[in-house]
């Protein structure tokens, strides 16, 4: 009896809700997004190393989109410093923001939401924060809120399909290896590269030496005012770039529906 006591006053009707916010442009925010949004009693918003002690991108997507909703945004940080495995700063991260969830539903919020940066199935540290939530607080009800993705953007944004007829595609994350990246190069007819930053001069040279009769696109900052995308050909240095680079490689198709 003593530990129902001490639950919060809400907690069957606690709600922890993923949101996508899309790439980047607040335009792509969808309906059920923004309405999920206003909705909501806390917006939890990723503060990462990148983003220092301003907005980051998820903010900035939300502010754009819903700026009557400032006042309820709360800043978590989400570490991108550890590269492998879940270190100390990761770990902390989680508990961290986890307890921001805790202590806005012992507060009285019924429904709190992580504005994630493109979709919460894809990449996103939402399913971490998730698994947390859940252990400290099993009534809880989980609801995620798809988002747009960085290549849908990019292939919206180039005019180069993903996928058309019968081809097949594969989304790698850079940080798997480079036996990943040289599997789905071999296998996939479309080949989608997260993560590629920070050894593109190494993924390059895969892509290149596999896939150079193809298309090859790398987008950097989709949606944003900065957007770039530069289609590679053996002429172009791509010796750097940002961590929030798309790398698309995509058949060159030469006849309307031939894979059909």
């Amino acid at each position: 009896m003593q530990e129902e006591a001490s639950a919060p006053r809400h907690r069957s009707q606690c709600r922890l809700v993923g949101v996508g916010v899309g790439p980047g442009d607040p335009d792509l925010i969808t309906v059920k997004a923004a309405r999920v949004l206003r909705e909501a009693d806390v917006i939890l918003v990723p503060s990462t190393e990148r983003s220092a002690s301003g907005p980051g991108r998820a903010e900035a997507i939300v502010s754009a989109a819903c700026p009557e909703l400032g006042e309820r945004l709360l800043r978590v940080p989400f570490s991108m410093a550890d590269r492998d495995g879940v270190g100390p700063r990761r770990a902390q991260a989680w508990e961290a923001s986890r307890d921001a969830v805790l202590r806005a539903f012992e507060a009285g919020a019924t429904v709190v939401c992580l504005a994630t940066v493109g979709d919460p199935s894809v990449y996103s540290t939402f399913s971490y924060l998730a698994a947390e939530v859940v252990k400290a607080l099993p009534d809880v009800c989980v609801e995620v809120v798809p988002g747009i993705t960085a290549m849908q953007a990019l292939a919206a944004s180039s005019r180069i399909p993903l996928v058309e007829g019968t081809e097949t595609l594969a989304l790698v994350p850079v940080t798997s290896g480079m036996e990943s990246v040289d599997l789905a190069l071999s296998s996939a007819d479309t080949v989608v590269l997260y993560k590629a930053g920070r050894q593109l001069p190494e993924v390059m040279e895969h892509v290149r030496a596999r896939r150079m009769d193809d298309v090859i696109l790398i987008g950097t900052d989709i949606g944003l005012t900065g957007e770039s995308i530069l289609r590679v050909d053996d002429t172009h240095d791509t010796a750097s770039a940002s961590y929030f680079s798309t790398i698309l490689v995509a058949p060159a198709r030469t006849k309307t529906g031939g894979r059909l």
